[in-house]
C-alpha cells in the first residue's frame, strides 16, 4: 500500500475543499467556514506537512482557542469552538481515505456543550401572529401565507425564500425541495396554508416567478419589476416575523427558525414519531432531530400532572 508523505499541507486543504464541494455536494458556505477553520489552525500551529497534526498540537490549539475573545470581548462558546475541531476531523478523515500519514481523526472529542433549550411560543400564541397577520392587501395575504408555510412545512427560511410560484403544484397537498447538501426532500402544505398562498397569488399582478417578493414601500403594489433582487430574503423574513409576533403582544423572540422548532414539536406531540420528523425536517442525522424529544417529554409531563388521578386528588 503505498502512502504519500511530506505533502504541502495548504496544497491539501484546497484538494479537501474540492472534494467537498464536487464529491460531497457541500454549499459554498460550507466551504468558506470549513477553510477559515482549518486556515485558523494552521495558522497557529505554523504545520506544513501532514504528519506534524498530533494530538499535542490539537490539544495546544484547543487550550489556545479557548482563550480566545470575539470582536466584542466575549469568550468563544464551546459550540463554536467544535466547529473547528469538526473542520479538522472530517479534513483529517480525507487524508485518512488518501492513504496519507497523519493523526487518526477519532482521537480528536468535542468538547462537551450545554444541552440546548428552546423557548417556544404556544399553539395559542402562534393562532395570535397569525391573527396579526389578517388583512385583504397584498403585504398582509403575502405575511399570512408565509407564516402558515413556514409552520406547515417546517422549511428553512432559505429553502422557503428560493421558492418559486411553480415549486408549488395545487393539485397535490405537497412539493419537493432542495435542502442543505443539496438533497431533496418532500414537504407537505396544510389546507389552511394552501388557501393562504391562493389568496396571495391571486392578488399578484407582476411577472416575477419568485414566491415570496419584497412589496414597495408606502404604497401596496406589486414589484412588477421581473429581478432576482426583488425576491424575499431570509433577513426580510425575519424581520416581518419579529413585527407580527410584537403586534401580537408576543415576548418571546421569535425566529423562522423557531416557526421550524414548533412545526416539529406539534408532530411529536401528536405522536408521530421521530423518524419521520427527522425526514420532513431534512435532517442528515437522528441526533439533531432529538432535541425536540425532550421538548415533547416535558409537554407529556405537564398533560400527565394535569390530568392524572384526577378523581383520588379529589376525595
Amino acid at each position: 500500500m503505498k502512502i504519500f508523505m511530506d505533502k504541502d499541507i495548504y496544497k491539501l486543504q484546497r484538494d479537501f475543499l474540492e472534494h467537498l464541494e464536487i464529491e460531497k455536494g457541500r454549499s459554498l458556505k460550507t466551504l468558506e467556514n470549513y477553510d477559515r477553520y482549518l486556515r485558523r489552525f494552521l495558522e497557529y500551529t505554523k504545520i506544513k506537512r501532514p504528519e506534524e497534526i498530533t494530538e499535542d498540537r490539537i490539544r495546544e490549539f484547543r487550550l489556545w482557542l479557548n482563550r480566545q475573545k470575539t470582536p466584542l470581548g466575549v469568550e468563544i462558546k464551546k459550540k463554536t469552538q467544535n466547529y473547528y475541531l469538526i473542520a479538522i476531523r472530517c479534513f483529517l478523515k480525507y487524508l485518512v481515505k488518501r492513504r496519507i500519514k497523519s493523526l487518526n481523526p477519532e482521537v480528536i472529542e468535542l468538547a462537551k456543550t450545554p444541552e440546548r433549550e428552546l423557548d417556544l411560543i404556544s399553539y395559542k400564541e402562534l393562532q395570535r401572529i397569525f391573527k396579526a397577520a389578517e388583512g385583504s392587501d397584498l403585504r398582509n395575504l403575502r405575511d399570512n401565507a408565509m407564516l402558515k408555510l413556514l409552520f406547515s412545512t417546517g422549511l428553512r427560511v432559505s429553502e422557503m425564500c428560493s421558492l418559486n410560484i411553480d415549486s408549488i403544484d395545487f393539485n397535490k397537498d405537497e412539493f419537493s425541495v432542495r435542502g442543505k447538501g443539496d438533497k431533496v426532500r418532500v414537504v407537505f402544505v396544510s389546507e389552511d396554508a394552501k388557501q393562504a398562498l391562493k389568496n396571495y397569488l391571486n392578488k399578484r399582478i407582476d411577472i416575477n416567478n419568485a414566491l415570496f417578493i419584497r412589496i414597495l414601500a408606502g404604497k401596496n403594489k406589486n414589484n412588477s419589476q421581473n429581478k432576482k433582487d426583488s425576491r424575499l430574503t431570509s433577513r426580510s423574513v425575519q424581520r416581518i416575523i419579529k413585527y407580527y409576533a410584537i403586534k401580537a403582544g408576543i415576548t418571546k423572540k421569535l425566529t423562522p427558525h423557531g416557526l421550524r422548532h414548533l412545526f416539529a414539536t406539534d408532530l411529536l406531540q401528536n405522536g408521530a414519531d421521530i423518524r419521520s420528523v427527522q425526514s420532513m425536517l431534512g435532517h442528515k442525522n437522528i441526533t439533531t432531530t432529538q432535541i425536540y424529544t425532550h421538548i415533547s417529554d416535558k409537554y407529556l409531563k405537564e398533560v400527565h400532572k394535569k390530568f392524572h388521578n384526577k378523581k383520588n386528588a379529589q376525595n
